[in-house]
């Protein structure tokens, strides 16, 4: 995992909480992204404000394309980034959205779109995808199309793992998809409800539902309150997940 924390809550300007304070490299999170080796293929879920760092952070040398969830910002504003895997592995990156996220990214990125483009620009690709599987590094890629309030957002699983961010809908129909997954990521943002995630009890409720044999909470608000408390509260099997965390397959 590259980044587990989230921009929701209130402003963490000047602000002294428990969790903000904590010496525990585990209450210190960045923004939520998923770096994912396939054989030789790599590639991110989602480029957050934090991803440059992110990269260096976690020693990525290789990135064959990028995946979005969806359009907020705290899900694509390093996207500029991708300039340096332009200039190391001297091609395009493959970036998929939907055509809504694509919309976005024109919007905020306009220069790298441009038919007159200057040099340096990132260099980049887009790929449409739906609701419908697709492919990746020779992996079938299901999405899985949940609600962020009205906001469609889609999560994905690759195998037996599964990434759902952003979220406080999932329709039975979509989470019949992550059924028999093995690891399952997914949104917990705080305690006390919220209009556009899942609050913790509401994650536990589907992580018991989907009974996956390992259950990592993810996009967590310094609200939720310290890694090392909430975790030894949560039912077996679930957990709380950090920056770096790394599993295998």
């Amino acid at each position: 995992m590259l980044g587990t924390g989230t921009s929701g809550g209130v402003p963490l300007i000047g602000c002294n909480c428990e969790v903000c304070t904590s010496s525990d490299q585990k209450d210190n999170r960045l923004r939520s992204s998923v770096f994912i080796e396939l054989n030789n293929f790599n590639f991110v879920i989602d480029t957050g404000p934090d991803f440059r760092y992110q990269m260096l952070r976690a020693g990525v040398k290789k990135l064959d394309a990028v995946v979005f969830t969806h359009e907020h910002k705290d899900h694509t504003a390093g996207l500029d980034d991708v300039r340096a895997f332009n200039f190391l592995q001297q091609s395009e990156m493959q970036v998929y959205a939907t055509n809504e996220v694509q919309a976005a990214l024109k919007k905020a990125y306009d220069y790298v779109f441009v038919k007159k483009k200057h040099f340096g620009i990132p260099q980049i690709n887009l790929n449409s995808i739906t609701n419908k599987p697709f492919k990746l590094g020779g992996k079938k890629i299901i999405p899985i199309e949940v609600l962020h309030s009205k906001l469609p957002v889609l999560g994905f699983r690759i195998d037996d793992f599964t990434y759902i961010t952003d979220a406080n809908y999932i329709s039975n129909i979509e989470l019949a998809k992550v059924v028999g997954t093995k690891i399952l990521v997914l949104n917990a943002l705080r305690h006390k409800e919220h209009i556009s995630h899942f609050t913790l009890n509401e994650a536990i409720e589907i992580a018991q539902t989907i009974k996956a044999e390992k259950t990592y909470f993810t996009h967590i608000s310094h609200q939720l309150g310290l890694h090392n408390i909430i975790e030894k509260e949560l039912p077996e099997n679930i957990y709380l997940a950090y920056d770096g965390l790394k599993f295998k397959l």
